[in-house]
């Protein structure tokens, strides 16, 4: 039998998980690490963590699942979007990471968007707004305010492209991970050159496109020694997080819905062609799947804000003990109602300029209202986004609920009481890293194309029903949430005119 490992850098930890054929998971660890935050819009990180956490993962994985490294055929990638890293000539980083989150480059979003127009950004990129998120605003914010950076730049590369140069020492990325870079065109599969020529570089400084699948070389001797891997063990071009996660849960066809809540939340839909929203509220990217794509409405801060709750005010607890706590709350939080926004809004408002909101605190209310707000107003932003894609003609008879956030029933029944559908889990909490296994399957030869790999790796694991009692009462909170943002985003540019 052939072992397939996967590696998933998400924004603030790295995941590896070793299946075999069936999708059943050998080994697996999981290593946090901190983002460098000096400032409210600024985020970054040390290039060299995702290598040192990765070789980290990988050799605990190898000795927990005491295979011979040989055993392992291939190893793929998931990882976040967005996130800016330099290489000079030599391979080496020329500055901090600027991670996805970071939200400096307004100024240079809006030339962006002034530049080019919404219409043709999103007509091109499938991206419906400019924001600082995007890879293209950060580039620019380099060229203005460290030039010397971008002159040495030999390669710009994306975490998964990092990970890839690492472990193989060639510059490769593929399509779905750099359709939110904004310089990548989903029509013809190609780089967006005119936007290129607007930020300042060129092909050359970017790495060799691929398609998920693809196979990109060995594990070098160097990452052989550093890692513990076999050098005739492949490495093949992975996908996005969020649109490996998706693969991960049988969602390759239209007609499936699946969400994942880790630090960030992505609701994916998969659609055989470019499609739009006439009203520019939700992305449309290139899937990991040749010659098609996904509507994905993504929320920057979803298991994120609950992080920074836990790491801030939960004394120590781990996540089951506060969502154990927040239980025994009852819905709608006793009034208290969060807005989520702590880095900016994502879909479908697009407002960087949000912020997070408390509304409604009273004496009565304890740490464990705030922990089921935070749960609840995550609920409410996938329920925002669903009736977008509704109101695009996406039926949705149930949600297959993916990440970190599926692990817990409270959450779960959370989700499905405040949207009203059936939630449905799958057996490997893991589904980023099963996306990437069955990729990576397809790309050896382990497997002949998906479909068979769905069938081989996938397995349905729980089902939770909507409570009609429940569902009434978040109705109304809802509507709440959304008077309580509309009000917010108007005191808010009040204030940003006044200044």
């Amino acid at each position: 039998m052939s072992y397939i490992l996967s590696l998933d850098a998400g924004t603030t930890s790295i995941k590896g998980i070793l299946f075999n054929e069936d999708g059943h998971i050998l080994a697996g660890d999981l290593q946090e690490y901190n983002l460098i935050t000096p400032a409210p819009d600024i985020v970054e990180i040390e290039p060299e963590t995702y290598w040192d956490v990765s070789k980290k993962v990988i050799r605990h994985i190898i000795s927990k699942a005491r295979i011979a490294p040989k055993k392992i055929s291939v190893l793929g990638i998931s990882s976040q979007g967005e996130t800016v890293i330099c290489m000079d000539k030599d391979g080496k980083p020329l500055r901090k990471a600027i991670v996805w989150l970071d939200n400096r480059a307004k100024d240079e979003a809006d030339k962006i968007k002034k530049r080019f127009g919404i219409d043709e950004i999103y007509k091109i990129t499938g991206q419906p707004d400019v924001v600082p998120t995007w890879t293209s605003s950060k580039i620019l914010w380099l060229q203005k305010n460290e030039p010397a950076i971008i002159e040495k730049t030999h390669k710009v590369l994306l975490v998964e492209d990092y990970l890839i140069y690492k472990l193989t020492g060639k510059y490769a990325t593929e399509r779905s991970v750099v359709s939110t870079t904004l310089y990548f065109n989903i029509r013809n599969g190609k780089w967006y050159k005119e936007m290129l020529k607007f930020i300042g570089i060129s092909e050359e400084q970017l790495p060799e496109l691929k398609y998920s699948s693809e196979i990109v070389g060995n594990i070098s001797l160097k990452a052989s020694k550093e890692t513990g891997l076999d050098v005739e063990t492949i490495v093949s071009s992975g996908a996005m997080d969020q649109i490996a996660g998706a693969i991960g849960a049988g969602n390759i066809k239209p007609g499936v819905i699946t969400e994942t809540t880790g630090t960030a939340m992505a609701i994916c839909t998969t659609v055989d062609k470019p499609t739009y929203d006439s009203k520019k509220r939700l992305p449309c990217q290139y899937n990991a799947i040749k010659d098609s794509y996904v509507l994905i409405p993504w929320i920057a801060t979803a298991g994120m804000v609950f992080k920074w709750f836990r790491d801030e005010f939960g004394n120590n607890k781990t996540y089951s003990e506060l969502c154990e706590n927040a239980d025994k709350v009852p819905p709608g939080s006793d009034g208290l109602i969060l807005l989520p926004h702590l880095s900016g809004a994502s879909c479908p408002e697009f407002n960087p300029k949000a912020k997070g909101v408390f509304f409604g605190i009273t004496l009565s209310h304890k740490k464990e209202h705030f922990t089921r707000a935070i749960l609840e107003s995550i609920a409410f932003m996938l329920k925002r986004n669903l009736e977008v894609l509704q109101e695009m003609g996406i039926q949705i008879n149930e949600v297959i609920s993916l990440g970190g956030a599926a692990k817990s029933n409270l959450w779960l029944k959370i989700k499905a009481d405040v949207v009203n559908k059936k939630f449905v889990t799958v057996e490997c909490d893991e589904a980023a890293c099963l996306g990437i296994a069955m990729l990576s399957g397809v790309a050896s030869g382990i497997f002949k194309n998906l479909e068979q790999a769905v069938k081989k790796m996938v397995h349905i694991k729980d089902t939770v029903l909507p409570d009609k009692k429940n569902n009434k009462i978040y109705e109304k909170a809802y509507k709440r949430y959304l008077e309580i943002y509309n009000t917010a985003e108007n005191i808010y540019y009040e204030k940003e005119k006044q200044k």
